[in-house]
């Protein structure tokens, strides 16, 4: 029991820093190189080093008709469209103001939980739904974002990858996969960076060689590999079958704390009062909701 403790508070940081680091990491990517093509580069070649870490461990990669169906289904919801569009959509937004975004994901599964599993919403849920609306209203009507080209489309675009993941979420919790959570995430990200790269050629991307891209790219490219794909999507497979779905979604806490000061500190993004306001709230949302689920797994 205090390994699988040890491993969940380890899963848990992973979640929370890494992946608030790669709303960075993806927007100064995404500005130089085609987001699809920059998704299926960076998914393709984690799948491979998780592969071959498996081999030379002597891990098999063998897995059922089933589980191949279900990594495919969770690659798209997960990473083929879902991180895939979103990297996309940071061509047109803040890597801060999406990070905000997605902090809806909370209230996106409670929804979805209870139109699937006809959970009853309680009073506590209820205020967070409540504070979530007021909050992406606040977040969303500011003249300034409005103004920009092409936000209004990448907004659109960002809630139907929250949509896709939290759909992605529910499924895998339920779903036959993979015993081993590093085959799981290895053959996941193989087969979406496989459908990146067809929905990059289909769009007529333009594919650069990695000797051509800026430093900057490249290690920014590199920490989305090792972190944000290895450590970080593996950690999140593993909490998915050990921790309650609304409590790994508790990441949304972390995400945007973490993205804002980085996009702040590094981007030099404006941080208006009506964001900070705006994101006061909706993590307040995200609070309400989460505190009122008790996971019937190991928590």
């Amino acid at each position: 029991m205090k390994k699988q403790a040890y491993l969940i508070v380890i899963a848990f940081f992973s979640i929370y820093v890494f992946w608030g680091s790669t709303y960075l990491w993806n927007k100064i990517a995404v500005t130089e190189l085609p987001a699809f093509m920059l998704a299926s580069m960076r998914f393709s070649t984690a799948g491979l080093i998780i592969f071959l870490i498996a081999r030379s461990m002597g891990v098999s990669l063998k897995i059922t008709k089933k589980e191949f169906f279900n990594c495919l289904l969770a690659g798209f919801l997960f990473l083929g469209y879902g991180n895939g569009v979103f990297v996309w959509a940071l061509k047109y937004v803040d890597s801060s103001f999406g990070a905000l975004l997605a902090s809806t994901q909370p209230l996106i599964i409670l929804i979805l939980m209870r139109l699937w599993q006809r959970k009853a919403f309680k009073v506590k849920s209820m205020i967070g739904i409540g504070l979530g609306m007021v909050g992406m209203y606040l977040l969303v009507s500011q003249k300034g974002l409005q103004m920009q080209e092409g936000s209004t489309l990448g907004i659109m675009m960002i809630f139907t990858c929250i949509l896709s993941w939290s759909i992605g979420s529910l499924f895998v919790a339920q779903a036959s996969m993979p015993k081993n959570f590093f085959i799981t995430t290895g053959y996941q990200m193989i087969l979406a960076g496989m459908m990146l790269a067809i929905t990059s050629f289909i769009l007529g991307e333009t594919w650069i060689s990695p000797l051509d891209w800026t430093l900057k790219t490249q290690g920014s490219l590199l920490a989305l590999i090792l972190f944000g794909s290895i450590a970080a999507f593996t950690s999140f497979n593993y909490l998915l079958k050990e921790v309650a779905t609304e409590k790994v979604a508790t990441s949304s806490y972390v995400n945007p704390v973490v993205a804002i000061i980085l996009g702040w500190y590094f981007l030099d993004e404006v941080i208006t009062l009506q964001t900070a306001i705006a994101a006061v709230i909706l993590l307040a949302g995200v609070y309400f909701i989460n505190t009122t689920k008790k996971g019937k797994k190991y928590t």
